[in-house]
């Protein structure tokens, strides 16, 4: 049976804002079900934003551990991360589960996996699902080669993730947190 996938988000931490965005593609198979759906959460009163890529349900389950677990660690993204991802890697249920998680905070860029991996990239860009390495390769050459703020970083690289990669689109929604 074929899953619905929701791909390709992007995150930076630039210039003293952050930004995380994504595509509006909803995908089952090689078929487009919706073009608008809303990939990006803005979770722990504004301070974090949250999006995801692969399996919906799948994807929305881990958000919703992922805020339980900010909750528990009173905030501490970091420890919220690590936590879940032991979790995801020891877990029966949730071992199983089929996405990824980009996290977004004033001052940190991370990207949770079902491996039970915490990746904190050095340049504090994330990109995850199936034109997540387009967009990142974008995004890594207009931080360095523009002036252009976080938010249109993002949405430049979806852009031209979106001319590239057959399950993304260019119905783009951004959020961006601001110190």
């Amino acid at each position: 049976m074929e899953q619905f996938k929701a791909t390709t988000i992007i995150g930076i931490v630039h210039n003293g804002k952050a930004a995380l965005g994504g595509d509006g593609q909803v995908s089952l198979g090689n078929t487009v079900v919706k073009h608008n759906a809303k990939k990006i959460r803005v979770i722990a009163n504004g301070k974090v934003l949250c999006g995801f890529a692969g399996a919906s349900a799948d994807a929305f389950t881990l958000m919703e551990r992922f805020e339980d677990k900010l909750e528990q660690y009173r905030g501490n993204v970091s420890r919220a991360a690590v936590e879940l991802a032991k979790d995801w890697r020891s877990d029966k249920y949730l071992r199983r589960l089929e996405a990824m998680l980009a996290i977004i905070t004033e001052d940190n860029a991370m990207v949770i996996s079902g491996n039970g991996d915490v990746i904190e990239p050095d340049d504090q860009i994330v990109a995850i699902g199936s034109g997540g390495m387009y967009a990142l390769a974008a995004a890594k050459m207009l931080k360095k080669y523009s002036d252009l703020s976080a938010e249109e970083i993002v949405r430049e690289s979806l852009m031209t993730a979106s001319q590239i990669c057959i399950y993304t689109n260019d119905k783009i929604s951004v959020e961006v947190i601001e110190k």
